[in-house]
């Protein structure tokens, strides 16, 4: 493929990403990634990583997307917005995070990565791709980066000038030249610092990682002890996920709310009180949170977190 073909085909692929409901994509030439994982290999070293063992393993996978996809020769990283303007209404409910509101974002995303790898095959019927979305060992954060959608903020999380940092990435591998993006290789966070005196257990490092040992979103969502209850009290009655960082992020105060409807609350949740959440059924839940990243979660274990934060 000459450079003319490339140039007009990376520009239907972002045009077509972008038609699909993407609020950002960005293409990254495949390397790889030695300096994050050295910052991963430490981080892992250090317990870190808590019970999410398997951080630790397939490192030189994690770092080469060759290995995961043989034949890569381009990454097309998009951004999803999941900024919501409508909330949870009632006070002193137990919270849930906002990337939880409406549909699950891995089914979504990778919908519309296929649908993206399906419109680039009728253009060239020769090309293979994969999609991928937080499912995989690939370092989605710093692809991001890469594909110049933004830098990694304090909080560990990417930001983007235009969107903020409430959105996902999904990543779609192909075998074929694109034209790519320049990384980003600036950060706009200065001496702001906001996010790491706001988190209500101190799990934000000075580095750009997070302890997950003291993260609310993995005390929530994936440690399988119960909650110690004497850190009840700095949870905030947040139940699954925790948006703290990201709320105080000067970069999302001016963020537009995101206009996907998969990604909504629902009224009967967003209305709920907290006696509702306390006496939420098995089979509430489940008709609830159906195809919902809460829906991940077991009744019993989010139950224990209602009621452990609702005791303050």
């Amino acid at each position: 493929m000459n450079s003319s073909d490339r140039t007009a085909l990376t520009k239907l692929v972002k045009e077509k990403a972008l038609e699909l409901g993407f609020d950002i994509c960005g293409i990254a030439r495949p390397r790889i990634l030695s300096e994050n994982l050295e910052v991963l290999k430490s981080w892992c070293s250090e317990g870190m990583n808590d019970e999410m063992g398997y951080l630790a393993r397939n490192l030189r996978k994690r770092g080469d997307p060759g290995i995961l996809f043989p034949g890569a020769k381009s990454l097309v990283v998009t951004g999803l917005s999941y900024n919501s303007e409508k909330m949870q209404k009632k006070p002193g409910v137990p919270i849930i995070s906002r990337y939880t509101y409406g549909k699950n974002y891995h089914d979504a995303i990778t919908g519309k990565l296929n649908t993206l790898l399906a419109f680039i095959k009728r253009n060239k019927p020769e090309v293979e791709g994969k999609a991928f979305v937080d499912s995989a060992p690939l370092l989605e954060k710093p692809w991001a980066k890469e594909a110049g959608l933004g830098w990694q903020g304090k909080h560990s999380i990417v930001i983007n000038r235009k969107i903020g940092s409430f959105f996902f990435i999904g990543i779609l591998i192909l075998d074929i030249d694109l034209d790519y993006d320049n990384s980003e290789t600036a950060e706009y966070c200065g001496d702001c610092r906001l996010c790491i005196d706001a988190c209500p257990t101190g799990a934000i490092n000075d580095n750009r990682t997070i302890d997950t040992r003291k993260c609310i979103a993995n005390l929530t969502i994936e440690k399988r002890d119960p909650i110690p209850e004497e850190i009840g009290p700095k949870f905030e009655k947040r139940v699954f996920g925790c948006d703290k960082c990201q709320e105080v992020c000067p970069w999302n105060r001016n963020a537009k709310p995101n206009n996907h409807p998969e990604f909504k609350l629902s009224e009967q949740i967003a209305g709920m009180s907290p006696d509702e959440w306390l006496s939420l059924t098995q089979e509430q839940f489940e008709v609830l949170f159906k195809g919902s990243s809460v829906g991940r979660k077991k009744y019993e274990d989010l139950m224990r977190n209602i009621r452990l934060v609702m005791k303050y």
